[in-house]
């Protein structure tokens, strides 16, 4: 599908995300799949039988179904499931076809890509059809790029920059949040411990400096292009204290608010 055009992708009706009722039973069809369907489990857990294989299920696990492809599922009513398929078909002869099954441990970005797809449709958006296209597009490339991915261990540590990285990034657009470090911890996956230990060696400053330094650095940006006074700046950036906020910002940059302003 990678040779595929956005444009020979065609949209079929039957694309949602639902939570499954307690009761809820994937009854095998007498005819095989007529088309493309792609099945993403956000959460529950269940069993899905695809061509006489069975498939444990729960968060992550992802499927793209084939025409001809005959399936079937249940799901645990304690911990029912919670999905998205998206129905499609490709009106062009298709190459590199992703895999049937995988188990997606980073679903961030693919996330986005269903729940952008799904929304397109609720109410009438200009261009749904000509977005929604473009964003199967981008959940093949996706898939096709998790098929091939590289060895766990780089794979892993890969992840581990970037969900760092990606942290630093919250602080800096919240620059005016008091973050907890736990909090962010949880944020990243990881014990408070060992994330304050990695965001030190990826970012090369403890996680409290780099808080500071943040806020201080949108302090200077406020004072300076934000038509914003001291105490307003004070203020935004969450300081009760601007005594101390003016100590704090000159310990950081050699001068006072009051010198920028």
């Amino acid at each position: 599908m990678l040779n595929a055009a956005p444009s020979s992708f065609v949209l079929l009706p039957a694309f949602a995300k639902i939570a499954c009722e307690p009761g809820w039973k994937w009854q095998k069809r007498e005819k095989p799949m007529a088309n493309y369907d792609l099945f993403y489990v956000w959460s529950g857990e269940g069993e899905l039988l695809l061509n006489g294989r069975p498939y444990s299920v729960g968060k992550g696990s992802c499927f793209l179904f084939r025409p001809g492809d005959h399936t079937s599922a249940t799901h645990n009513p304690q911990k029912p499931l919670v999905l998205t398929y998206i129905h499609f078909d490709v009106s062009e002869p298709v190459d590199m076809v992703p895999e049937s099954y995988r188990v997606i441990e980073d679903p961030y970005d693919f996330e986005f890509l269903l729940a952008r797809y799904v929304r397109l449709f609720l109410v009438r958006t200009f261009a749904a059809e000509e977005e929604a296209r473009l964003i199967l597009k981008q959940l093949v490339i996706h898939l096709l790029r998790h098929d091939r991915e590289e060895p766990v261990e780089r794979k892993a540590s890969n992840q581990l920059t970037e969900s760092i990285h990606e942290i630093a990034n919250y602080i800096r657009q919240h620059a005016g949040t008091s973050h907890r470090v736990d909090d962010l911890a949880a944020r990243a996956g990881l014990s408070p411990r060992y994330f304050a230990i990695k965001f030190k060696e990826l970012i090369g400053m403890s996680v409290q400096t780099y808080m500071i330094r943040t806020r201080i650095e949108r302090a200077q940006h406020l004072l300076t292009h934000g038509g914003m006074n001291v105490t307003e700046v004070a203020d935004a950036l969450g300081y009760r204290d601007i005594f101390f906020f003016s100590r704090q910002f000159k310990q950081y940059t050699g001068k006072s608010p009051s010198e920028i302003r």
